[in-house]
């Protein structure tokens, strides 16, 4: 059985901008929960798919170890970047502001993704690129 690494990641991408739209329409302390669970769903996926790209893309090569710490490297300043600018945006309009801008970050990051990532676990991916 072939398991592909692609639908994964969309899933864990897109978990994002609902999550972060799911947040403005409620104050609901077990609905907030419920999307925290859905988050870490989201963010769990991400944990382990990308690692696994990541090893497709750079088996035999010897820089797994590196691209690993590169990529949770820009994971870290993306999410402190992304708290900066969103509670700059809550102070000066919403909380519903803030997470909309968050949402549409997520939103383009899911589309890049969709459009422009490769299936890393194709034969012929692989073979192309190492």
């Amino acid at each position: 059985m072939r398991r592909h690494r692609l639908p994964l990641l969309l899933i864990a991408f897109g978990v994002l901008p609902i999550r972060a739209v799911l947040y403005t329409l409620t104050t609901n302390t077990a609905a907030l929960v419920a999307i925290q669970i859905l988050d870490g769903v989201g963010a769990g996926i991400f944990g382990v798919v990308s690692a696994l790209v990541i090893a497709d893309l750079t088996r035999g090569s010897g820089r797994f170890n590196i691209t690993l710490g590169a990529i949770s490297t820009a994971v870290g300043i993306g999410a402190a970047l992304s708290q900066m600018i969103a509670g700059t945006i809550v102070h000066q309009f919403s909380f519903n502001a803030g997470f909309l801008f968050l949402a549409a970050i997520a939103a383009m990051a899911f589309g890049i993704l969709y459009f422009f990532m490769p299936e890393t676990r194709e034969k012929s991916f692989l073979r192309e690129h190492l």
